[in-house]
């Protein structure tokens, strides 16, 4: 077994005291550039790992972390972050971390400010949080700053100095990776991107994921291609996605930009199914079965449980241990189709 060594033994081998030991793992006091230089060597040689559970023991501090989450009953993309926040607190539960989640309503601009609000009033250490709402987060993000509440972002990306951290994808980067999957399926045509149920200039993610699937077709410079975009809502998906396939007889592929493929998997006539290829987004239930029936080409997972359990940890690192926050924590494009869709579901 490996030697656990103590700041006795540290200090022995360093040729110093046992107090210049605890000054230089503890981060206090002076000490000399002659004796920080031999116990850095020592710790490099041992490869020190200080027991910081009791370290934390002694810090009587109890650090408040807040997530603000999309409510999953109105989306069920949302539902593996749960399982994510869940791992992080088994992981800390020894530590003085209160980790606590607020949920709002994904298609109430309003739910998400009063969400934040009531976190801005109970003025955590720190607050996770999803940026569905471009506008009105850079809004609360100055109030957060005035309290000195250190907050990182995950899944969509908003540029702000107040932000300390953002985990997700490469949204552009998922975008080409789309179009490059739909130049493997289609050769020529007419391709829709549509956008359902969220407004296109508030929501940044679905506008990059765009920017990058025409970026794609753009280098490419292929005349065989047009691409146009459709906004749909709820109310009016079949109507409007039924007129548009009347006006478009060329449609040959589809790309959705939500976790919402299946809405427009079930929709297209059989007929149309066999023509026109689709490409979505997340391992939600009712996209899995699309993908399995053939009537979804591809998926492209984004790992949200993933992503808020990294958003957490970060926080909590930060908070224990003194670890610098990275800035970005960019996560892999997983391509998700029907023969390995299974290895992706827990």
């Amino acid at each position: 077994m490996d030697k656990k060594y103590t700041i006795k033994d540290i200090a022995k081998l360093a040729g110093v005291s046992k107090g210049t030991v605890d000054r230089v793992l503890h981060n206090r006091g002076k000490v000399s550039p002659t004796a920080l230089d031999k116990i850095n060597e020592v710790l490099k040689v041992i490869d020190y790992q200080p027991n910081l559970i009791a370290r934390n023991l002694k810090n009587n501090k109890v650090y408040h972390i807040c997530v603000l989450l999309p409510d999953p009953e109105f989306d069920p993309y949302w539902l593996p972050c749960i399982n994510g926040i869940d791992d992080a607190k088994k992981e800390f539960k020894a530590y003085n971390v209160n980790i606590e989640t607020h949920f709002f309503n994904p298609e109430s601009k309003k739910s998400f400010v009063n969400t934040n609000q009531t976190v801005i009033a109970q003025a955590p250490d720190a607050v996770l949080l999803a940026p569905l709402f471009h506008k009105e987060t850079l809004e609360v993000m100055k109030q957060y700053e005035e309290l000195n509440i250190i907050v990182n972002t995950f899944n969509n990306q908003v540029e702000s100095d107040v932000i300390k951290s953002f985990v997700g994808q490469d949204l552009h980067k998922s975008g080409r990776v789309a179009a490059s999957l739909m130049s493997l399926i289609v050769s020529e045509g007419q391709i829709a991107i549509i956008h359902i149920d969220e407004s296109v200039k508030n929501a940044v993610h679905m506008q990059e994921k765009e920017k990058g699937f025409r970026n794609y077709f753009e280098e490419k410079n292929n005349p065989n291609f047009t691409i146009n975009t459709l906004k749909l809502k709820f109310s009016n998906i079949e109507a409007k996605l039924e007129a548009f396939l009347i006006e478009n007889t060329n449609l040959k592929g589809i790309f959705i930009t939500t976790s919402k493929a299946y809405q427009i998997a079930s929709l297209l006539p059989e007929e149309k199914c066999k023509k026109i290829a689709l490409i979505g987004y997340d391992l939600i239930h009712k996209n899995i079965t699309h993908l399995n029936k053939g009537s979804i080409h591809f998926l492209i997972h984004q790992n949200q449980k993933r992503q808020v359990y990294l958003g957490v940890a970060t926080l909590v690192e930060h908070f224990l241990y003194g670890k610098e926050i990275p800035q970005t924590i960019v996560l892999p494009i997983d391509i998700i189709n029907a023969e390995n869709a299974s290895f992706y579901i827990s």
